[in-house]
């Protein structure tokens, strides 16, 4: 049994590249495609980018605003949007906090070559930096707390 964590506790400070108020996890990552957890803090954005693999965008809690090419719409906790390949898209919240997992697929493209590789578990003194977070269920009572980086 192969159990990953993520959410509160086990992000990275840092989103992908060109983002900012995003943090994010990477539960899974190989030659076949990416899968991760991002967080969007209230003002937060992944700059427009493009990417040659199908991408699917989940949003599990709050909501904010996708871009695909020239659409431009409002999503929230329950809907999906597809990121398809070679299409400039992407993601930020204005008033609101969001949570989304990413799914990246690998598509073989006609004249697109794609890198190929394999993620490898990487112990915390191997990469200063890197240590494991832990994480816990918030108790209900608790004060909500607006650095968690988590929606209310």
């Amino acid at each position: 049994m192969d159990i990953r964590r993520f959410g509160v506790g086990n992000r990275r400070p840092d989103g992908p590249p060109g983002s900012t108020g995003v943090t994010g996890q990477v539960i899974h990552s190989d030659g076949d495609g990416v899968i991760a957890e991002l967080a969007f803090a209230r003002r937060a954005a992944i700059e427009p980018h493009s990417n040659p693999s199908q991408t699917w965008f989940l949003v599990i809690e709050g909501g904010g605003w996708v871009e695909v090419g020239d659409e431009r719409a409002r999503v929230a906790a329950g809907e999906a949007v597809n990121w398809p390949p070679g299409i400039v898209h992407s993601a930020w919240t204005d008033h609101s906090e969001m949570r989304a997992i990413v799914v990246e697929l690998t598509v073989a493209q006609p004249g697109v070559r794609l890198l190929e590789g394999s993620a490898r578990h990487v112990e915390p003194d191997e990469a200063p930096g890197a240590e494991r977070g832990e994480g816990r269920l918030v108790d209900p009572g608790a004060p909500y707390d607006p650095g968690s980086g988590e929606p209310r």
